[in-house]
């Protein structure tokens, strides 16, 4: 195994053992995982991969293949957010977060290596947080279960990294099997594994890579995730996952008095709730087709309630749709990254070269186009 041979060339000695963890793609229902609402996201085939042994003096020790420069070291007892910076933070931060919540975490060597696209709404950081968490539960024998996992390394993500992201990146990562979408009740963890085999029913997800970098960490989902917790607050409920969408017109009558912002964040995750209601729904009455004009209502709310979409998110869509797409969507955190397009099998080659064409006559960057094929979470691979 590759990673193995490398991290004995880095660390002189083969590792105790090789783990992956998967992205993800979200096939409906954003920004409500930190309103504790409804997701349904599912686990793609590329991966985070980790080579780790540990180590008794103490020290941490992380690498990566895939981005320039040597080894970062630190102390495992000198942890603290903000005290590593850059890709670092995420593997780093998961072992502080192993160490806060009391589990006896020591040192180790980590060597990682990823395929899943950096700032292209997948969830790479996810994915580098559940490998290292995995490996470690495993090394020092925490015995900890999948959920437990997939929330220590929320807990890095947002106080150690400080990206204030919800739990469902995480979850996916941690507990999708291969063939299913998870759909995830984001208040008590509870999932269930929906069978997804659209290649059966002879369709076909796309996901279409913008190339358009986004940064969650730059402010605007915070922005985002503090208009909702206003909303919540002014309607006097725990979050909004507490106003179904036969209350919505009640409280946005309550709202009126304030920002308009966060009247829209409100609309936008009500509906957004009840949109994977309704995908979950259609899914499991054998009615898949019928979840195209849910993606592109979603689209809508994305791009004119939260505002989160960008030119070439919206172009994917429109091209998709007009090439006879059954529907897209942008996915993830927005400002660039992903979206994913719902197609008849025999359509999806036009309906690609449609939206590469868009792009092209826009001026715009080649976007990178793959199906989505329900993967395994993460695992021990070595």
């Amino acid at each position: 195994m590759r990673i193995a041979a490398e991290f004995d060339a880095l660390y002189g000695a083969r590792p105790e053992g090789v783990w992956a963890a998967p992205g993800r793609v979200n096939l409906i229902g954003e920004y409500t995982d930190f309103n504790e609402g409804f997701v349904l996201p599912l686990a793609l085939p590329h991966t985070a991969v980790a080579a780790v042994s540990r180590r008794d003096d103490g020290v941490l020790r992380l690498h990566s293949r895939d981005v320039e420069g040597g080894v970062v070291e630190a102390r495992v007892d000198a942890l603290a957010p903000g005290s590593v910076s850059g890709w670092a933070a995420y593997p780093a931060g998961v072992v502080w977060a192993l160490r806060d919540a009391g589990h006896p975490v020591g040192g180790a060597d980590v060597h990682l290596a990823s395929t899943v696209p950096t700032g292209a709404g997948l969830s790479s950081s996810a994915a580098l947080e559940v490998v290292t968490a995995l490996a470690l539960d495993e090394l020092y024998g925490l015995g900890l279960g999948r959920p437990e996992l997939a929330v220590l390394a929320q807990r890095a993500e947002n106080a150690f990294v400080g990206v204030p992201c919800g739990v469902m990146d995480q979850m996916a990562s941690a507990c999708a099997t291969e063939g299913h979408a998870l759909f995830l009740d984001t208040r008590d963890l509870t999932y269930r594994q929906v069978p997804f085999d659209l290649a059966a029913d002879g369709l076909r997800l796309l996901v279409v890579d913008t190339r358009v970098k986004h940064a969650l960490g730059d402010g605007a989902y915070a922005e985002r995730r503090a208009g909702c917790e206003a909303g919540a607050r002014a309607l006097g409920v725990r979050t909004l996952r507490d106003v179904s969408i036969t209350q919505l017109d009640d409280a946005l009558r309550k709202l009126q008095g304030e920002a308009e912002s966060v009247r829209r964040c409100v609309r936008h995750v009500v509906t957004d709730n009840d949109r994977v209601a309704r995908v979950i729904a259609l899914l499991d009455g054998g009615d898949p087709r019928a979840v195209g004009a849910l993606l592109v209502e979603g689209h809508t709310s994305l791009r004119d309630d939260l505002r989160v979409s960008c030119p070439e998110l919206d172009l994917v869509v429109e091209a998709a749709v007009e090439a006879g797409a059954l529907g897209a969507r942008m996915t993830g955190g927005g400002f660039g990254g992903s979206a994913v397009v719902l197609v008849e099998s025999e359509r999806a080659d036009a309906v690609s070269a449609a939206v590469t064409g868009a792009f092209a006559g826009a001026g715009y960057g080649v976007p990178g186009v793959f199906a989505a094929v329900p993967a395994a979470g993460a695992r021990r691979v070595g």
